[in-house]
């Protein structure tokens, strides 16, 4: 019953904000608020707990959903813009949220959260915002877009640091840091498991796949890694989170966006919806004035903060105003963050209605603000002293460094210390699970069949180093070119000093962790000295077995990385990769371009992008001609700047205006007409009649003796006594027949 009444109140009232042409989270949150326990106007939910289960599913597809449409390389392509912007707003914001808690006298801990939740902008909202201003395809778009892939990144990590706080009630700096440790061994362990093991089964299982069990698998592995987040000690939301991101890597999850897409609008809905029932009118009315000065801080300071951040990361100002103006709104985060200070009880409850009514206002300005971003810099680029205005230009112009003469030995450094870093979190991984699950099990099996426990700490330790063995080989000898080394030594000066230390660091650990496992499973000073032995003997004997098993694993795992993007015909190089974007886009059957060909569509004159390849079901059509058709439901991979592939993609995924057309004014008229001997059909057969190409009719079927010929081929003779069935769109006689024809 309470299920009935949040969708259908959330049906018909975002209906009345869709004709607004308003987000229709905002209907959603009004809806909440109209059945919730503190309006009596309309039915209302009585049971609030299932509710909260609810609303935290709808979190956890929120998040599956957002993870989906992450992309590590997306990340990394992003760069300096994304991390300087984001990281910049972050900062600032927390700091002047913080403030102005204080000023509102809230305490402590609820400044803490407030800070936070203006720190995040809603992805949703300005998303939303942009294809309804029709702006996706402007320059500062993919700025605004890159900004937030950085966000939400960061405020999945702000979950995690708030969720630790909130359990020790106060700022520990050791224990935070602890945590955060915790974290990044657990993500990059979750990404190089998951990443090597799920694409590799569901390429296993691809022909055994339909849509249904896809959905199924998804979803399951999604609440998987939540329960093994929940577990680890983080939040669901990080763990919905994170598995979207590792099937966001596999060719599959255009197919998974879009089979999720239907549970995550329901889920959501549903969540947006209890946090409408949630706002309390005693609430509002006693803090209007706190509303007020969050939402005008929201507004005023987010967009300056993020103005500030992409100038910074080397962007002109003109960009820096369009893209700045855009984060001026919170949102779902936002909620969610409120909602986690609520469960751990270290917020004020009226915190929580008060951070949804400035989300409600700071939504309603997004719009205008985005069209206000060029008018403003229109306005102050004429006011701006003429030496400001060049600095900036300078500092846009030469925000890249070109470099210095140090640059091979810094990206050695960088490479092996990331190599240390990724190795010891997967051999910390491996030397864990062997701890918490096969030494146990080992133990039990070996003392139920009577065997004494050494045997048992023996097989362990063997299986441990067995399955550690590639990794300790990758960690101790694998990219260390004697070559390199020592043109670097002849290079640089005190280069020894850099690169002997580093490899001593890799031989160290290396040993550390096969030492570590084995003083485990044996006496700690002998497993060390057993270690030293079998690290020699591995290196002289086994050290081309170990590179060849290695560099399998290795190639599977960049297999299953880089699958999505193998997807295209070809990769753009790496030194072309600023100029260049590649995508894939599905004809819309609404869009402009299906059933015309390339030449008909002037693709190259009106977009400037190039369509590379055209796949059609399980054909691909590689450098499609002018004469090549688009079709609906057509795959294309495109290629061209962002602006181009942006203004391509907005008639390519052209969507309909309405979502159900009403086709009941158009009908079909019924016929029959009876064949007389000597009449004009009598003997011709039903492809020289002419009915069709002439009248615009069509034979269905012809009843002759009792029996029926239904949709009979052009070869068909009509015969005398044949009744025939026809049907014609329009109402008519067929002039030169002896007789009428009767309609039905």
């Amino acid at each position: 019953m309470d299920l009935a009444v949040i969708l259908i109140a959330a049906g018909v009232i975002t209906v009345v904000f869709k004709w607004l042409k308003q987000p229709v989270v905002l209907g959603y949150i009004l809806a909440g608020f109209f059945i919730g326990p503190y309006v009596k106007w309309f039915p209302g939910v009585t049971d609030t707990a299932n509710i909260h289960v609810w609303s935290d599913i709808g979190i956890v597809f929120l998040m599956f959903g957002l993870g989906l449409e992450f992309s590590l390389k997306k990340l990394k392509k992003v760069g300096a813009t994304g991390a300087i912007t984001a990281l910049t707003e972050l900062a600032l914001m927390f700091l002047i949220g913080s403030s102005v808690g204080k000023l509102l006298g809230f305490g402590s801990m609820e400044c803490t959260f407030l800070g936070c939740m203006l720190s995040i902008s809603s992805t949703s909202i300005i998303i939303k915002s942009f294809d309804d201003l029709k702006l996706k395809q402007q320059k500062f778009a993919s700025t605004v877009t890159a900004v937030l892939v950085v966000e939400d990144l960061i405020a999945v990590l702000l979950l995690v640091v708030l969720s630790t706080v909130s359990v020790s009630r106060s700022f520990d700096g050791g224990a935070l840091a602890g945590q955060m440790v915790r974290l990044v061994f657990l993500l990059v362990a979750w990404f190089v498991f998951g990443i090597y093991l799920i694409p590799t089964f569901l390429r296993w299982m691809r022909r055994y796949m339909s849509e249904e069990t896809l959905l199924v698998l998804a979803v399951g592995l999604c609440f998987g890694m939540v329960v093994l987040a929940a577990q680890a000690g983080f939040s669901t939301a990080l763990g919905a989170f994170v598995m979207g991101a590792i099937l966001a890597e596999t060719i599959e999850v255009e197919v998974i966006h879009r089979l999720v897409m239907p549970l995550k609008n329901l889920f959501g809905a549903v969540f947006f919806v209890s946090v409408g029932m949630l706002i309390q009118p005693a609430v509002l009315a006693g803090h209007w004035l706190a509303i007020l000065v969050i939402a005008l801080t929201v507004i005023v300071f987010k967009s300056l903060a993020a103005t500030l951040g992409v100038l910074l990361s080397g962007r002109p100002l003109k960009t820096a105003i369009q893209s700045g103006f855009c984060f001026c709104q919170i949102g779902e985060f936002s909620f969610i963050i409120a909602g986690l200070g609520l469960s751990f009880k270290v917020i004020d409850p009226d915190l929580y209605p008060i951070i949804v009514s400035v989300s409600i206002v700071t939504t309603f300005v997004t719009p205008y603000m985005i069209k206000g971003g060029l008018p403003f810099y229109n306005w102050l680029q004429p006011k701006l002293p003429a030496a400001l205005k060049q600095r900036l230009e300078h500092y846009s112009s030469n925000a890249s460094n070109d470099g210095d003469n140090r640059a091979g030995i810094r990206s050695f450094v960088r490479h092996q210390l990331t190599n240390i870093i990724l190795y010891s979190i997967i051999l910390a991984a491996v030397a864990l699970l062997s701890d918490t699950l096969l030494r146990p099990l080992l133990d039990s099996l070996f003392a139920d069949a009577g065997i004494p426990q050494i045997w048992s700490r023996l097989l362990g330790m063997a299986v441990t180093l067995l399955a550690m063995s590639p990794f300790l080989w990758a960690m101790a000898v694998k990219n260390v070119s004697k070559e390199r080394i020592k043109a670097m030594f002849d290079t640089y000066r005190y280069s020894q000093a850099v690169v002997i230390p580093l490899l001593v660091l890799r031989y160290f650990v290396a040993l550390f962790f096969a030492g570590l496992v084995v003083g485990r499973y044996t006496n700690l000073a002998a497993g060390f000295l057993m270690v030293i032995a079998f690290i020699v003997l591995a290196v002289v004997l086994f050290s081309r077995k170990a590179n060849n098993f290695y560099a399998q694993i290795e190639e599977r795992f960049l297999d299953n990385l880089n699958s999505r993007q193998a997807q295209n015909s070809f990769r753009i190089p790496a030194g072309m990769e600023n100029d260049f974007q590649m995508e894939r886009m599905q004809v819309s059957p609404y869009s402009p371009l299906a059933g015309r060909t390339l030449a008909q569509g002037d693709l190259r004159d009106r977009y400037g992008a190039n369509i590379v390849t055209i796949e059609r079901g399980d054909r691909i059509i590689d450098l499609p001609g002018r004469n090549d058709i688009l079709m609906p439901t057509d795959t294309l991979t495109v290629i061209g700047t962002e602006a181009q592939v942006s203004a391509l993609r907005a008639d390519v995924e052209r969507e309909a205006d309405v979502l159900i057309h009403d086709h009941s004014d158009h009908e079909l008229y019924m016929y029959r007409y009876h064949v007389e001997s000597g009449g004009l059909l009598c003997g011709l057969a039903v492809g020289s009649s002419m009915l069709a190409t002439q009248h615009h009719v069509m034979t269905i079927a012809i009843e002759r003796a009792g029996q029926k010929i239904i949709n009979p081929d052009r070869n068909t003779i009509f015969l005398h006594d044949d009744m025939l069935w026809l049907v014609s769109p329009e109402e008519m006689t067929v002039e030169g027949f002896e007789q009428k024809m009767v309609k039905i």
